[in-house]
């Protein structure tokens, strides 16, 4: 081809773009149908893409080795470049496409030989959500080791647990942490599992119909290291097809964003979590049962005796971004019939500010969890507030044989009799509504040091041992198995991240062989 030639090619293209003709490169929607500047995103995606794209075809004679090398050079290029260095277009794809064009003359268009923008743009979400997803599931990780750190530091520290925000029954600040780290996860498995769908390989599929050449499917998939997610995805009833790593049917492949759904489902949840975490927080601030670190505070602009839990705040806060993420996403799906549709140009943002969103938050919240201060003293006075015990004391009845809903009216009778300033009643004033009610003394059911026993809130705490309660015997068996769910975890996680990792190295060194 010559140079005069390539000249009159990139003229030409100026004019039309490598998409578009000139009847449709034109006109006053043309910045409105362009998703240029928010496909920044997946530009670094879109070139893997197209690198595993154009190393395939080569492999299968449906393009010349000496053409692969100059399309694959010029991507080289275009990376160096930026995304910023892009000519103007639709999308990422098309400006990519302009680009190699402009750089070795029309036969760069090559590059999009049995492949649609469809089939395309879905692999490169797909690719770069899975980045993503391993981004938070390695923020969460760190998440909960910060929060079993924190719990085992304060296994004997008592605190008062609310139902109704109304004092309710003593426990630790151990067992509340281990509370959320269990929420933990249970969001971290929903995005591992998640990971095993997005990890699927929608290229070969091309505008949703297939393609005529002989595509080879699986190797685009092992070179972009699509591959089913791993353990993650042996764990779905699926069919043996999908272990390669290939979305199997070519509509479903280049149509489908239930993937975004599923994860964007998996981060409102967590943001969920974490924004009962921060209420949490928020209250216990508010009643000295916690002082965060200045690092997660602030002070007020007027007030200079304020120490503001903004940061917990702003964590709540985020929650909308998630919640309105799917309920974004949701809404753009809900009416597209099969195959591709332009709605789904705006489908990815939703997705993408609310992981962006919650990451954040994950690592805000255990930061400020895990460094705060728990004021043992007022925690455990605090446990005896509006007669927190009392369950203690019904239990103690209905051991001696007394039915509980009996124990329980006996208990209440007592509460109702206390004074404002009181927490407890003493033995003597248990003793005298439980003869009224049970026609005999208290201390021929229990005696009195088993109720001051029941009326201490470490006592109290001891008392409930139970598998997942928060006496420190019961509390060490949860942090063993904790530790065991973030270990495996933690090993999913390496093995996505290095299998990924390697599917890099091999896309880098079969381009290396071209270029």
């Amino acid at each position: 081809m010559s140079e005069e030639h390539d000249a009159d090619q990139r003229e030409a293209s100026d004019e039309q773009t490598a998409v578009r003709r000139d009847r449709f490169s034109g006109g006053p929607a043309r910045s409105f149908l362009s998703s240029l500047a928010d496909d920044e995103r997946i530009f670094a995606a879109d070139l893997a893409v197209d690198r595993a794209h154009v190393v395939m075809l080569v492999e299968q004679g449906i393009i010349e080795a000496d053409t692969a090398g100059e399309i694959l050079a010029a991507l080289d290029d275009i990376e160096t470049a930026g995304h910023g260095a892009l000519p103007d277009g639709e999308d990422v794809h098309e400006a990519i496409e302009s680009a190699v064009i402009d750089r070795v003359g029309q036969s760069g268009g090559k590059m999009h030989t049995a492949r649609s923008r469809n089939d395309e743009v879905a692999a490169c979400i797909r690719y770069r959500l899975r980045s993503d997803v391993l981004e938070l599931v390695g923020t969460l990780v760190g998440a909960r080791e910060q929060l079993l750190d924190a719990a085992r530091e304060q296994t004997g520290t008592v605190m008062p647990g609310y139902t109704h925000l109304q004092p309710a029954q003593p426990t630790t600040v151990a067992h509340w942490l281990l509370s959320y780290e269990q929420a933990l996860q249970r969001d971290t498995a929903r995005l591992l599992d998640a990971y095993g769908r997005i990890n699927q390989n929608p290229l070969g599929a091309a505008a949703f119909a297939g393609t005529p050449f002989d595509v080879d499917r699986e190797r685009t998939a092992e070179l972009l290291g699509f591959d089913g997610g791993h353990a993650s995805a042996a764990s779905v009833a699926s069919s043996d097809r999908w272990s390669d790593g290939v979305a199997e049917n070519s509509m479903d492949a280049s149509a489908t964003r239930d993937f975004l759904v599923e994860v964007t489902s998996a981060v409102a949840t967590l943001a969920t979590t974490l924004s009962q975490l921060a209420e949490d927080v928020v209250v216990m601030a508010s009643k000295g049962h916690v002082e965060l670190d200045d690092d997660y505070a602030s002070t007020s602009s007027i007030m200079p005796q304020k120490k503001n839990p903004d940061t917990l705040e702003l964590v709540r806060g985020r929650t909308g971004d998630a919640t309105a993420g799917l309920n974004g996403l949701l809404t753009n799906l809900k009416g597209q019939p099969r195959a591709y549709n332009r709605d789904l140009q705006r489908a990815g943002r939703h997705a993408w500010d609310a992981i962006d969103s919650v990451t954040d938050s994950v690592a805000v919240a255990a930061g400020a969890v895990s460094t705060a201060e728990w004021p043992a003293e007022r925690l455990e006075s605090a446990a005896t507030e509006g007669f927190a015990t009392a369950t203690g004391v019904a239990d103690l009845l209905a051991m001696a044989g007394v039915p509980f809903r009996t124990a329980h009216e006996v208990v209440a009778a007592a509460a109702a009799e206390l004074d404002p300033d009181e927490d407890a009643p003493d033995f003597d004033a248990l003793s005298a509504v439980a003869e009224d009610a049970l026609g005999a003394p208290l201390a021929e059911y229990v005696d009195r040091a088993a109720v001051q026993r029941a009326l201490d809130p470490a006592e109290s705490v001891a008392m409930r041992d139970s598998r997942g309660g928060p006496a420190p015997d019961a509390v060490a068996d949860q942090l063993a198995a904790a530790d065991d769910v973030l270990a495996s975890h933690s090993e999913q996680l390496d093995a996505a991240e290095t299998a990924v990792s390697r599917a890099r190295d091999r896309l880098q060194t079969e381009v290396d062989s071209y270029v």
